[in-house]
């Protein structure tokens, strides 16, 4: 069998990768300053979809940005998401990636509570006395938990990055955030996941430095 391979120089596959995501894309319309966050999920999933499902406030990559360069924490609910994101990015502007999930505390309130460590995890970050960006791959518990503490007024998180991947109440979750007033990415249905998550937020860090460093 005769197979027609590219010849592509390894530091070249990215960039022809996102040649090809563009081309793809064709006229396909995408909110202006959010083209590199759509093009790094398909990057990621191979899945053009999200040039249609992703949903961005107004304003939210700008707010987003803004946040990240005074020194805003990221807060995942999965070590997936946290290994995934460039922390050495991040660390240039004071920020660090947090997941409580694993916390012997957050194990015991989320057993004596009835509730998911997701949503323990939420509570737990409240500790954090630091501008917050939560990036939600996992669990929609996370993302109600979220909403209430926003209704609450008890958080007010600089942006929520809620794309987690599933079934059940998947797509309930992800709406109540889009009915907040904090800035939001999201990926409206049952689609996402940590890595969704983890390059989003590096999409966010490569639109400040686009170095990897």
């Amino acid at each position: 069998m005769k197979v027609e391979l590219e010849n592509v120089l390894p530091r070249d596959i990215e960039k022809r990768s996102f040649e090809i995501i563009t081309e793809e894309l064709g006229d396909t319309p995408l909110i202006p300053g959010t083209e590199l966050i759509v093009k790094r999920c398909i990057h990621t999933s191979a899945d053009f979809d999200y040039a249609k499902n992703l949903r961005f406030s107004e304003g939210a990559v700008e707010k987003a940005l803004n946040a990240i360069k005074n020194g805003a924490w990221i807060v995942t609910d999965t070590q997936m998401a946290r290994a995934g994101i460039n922390k050495r990015a991040l660390a240039r502007y004071g920020g660090e990636v947090c997941c409580f999930m694993s916390d012997e505390d957050v194990a015991a309130r989320a057993k004596a509570e009835g509730t998911t460590r997701a949503t323990a995890s939420m509570d737990k970050a409240l500790t954090l006395e630091k501008p917050l960006i939560f990036a939600v791959g996992n669990a929609p518990t996370a993302l109600v938990r979220l909403y209430e503490l926003i209704e609450d007024k008890k958080l007010n998180p600089e942006l929520i990055i809620g794309v987690p991947v599933g079934f059940v109440n998947v797509v309930q979750s992800k709406e109540l955030i889009m009915h907040t007033d904090v800035p939001y990415i999201v990926a409206a249905g049952r689609k996402g996941g940590s890595n969704i998550a983890a390059c989003i937020v590096n999409a966010l860090l490569y639109m400040l430095n686009d170095d990897r460093g």
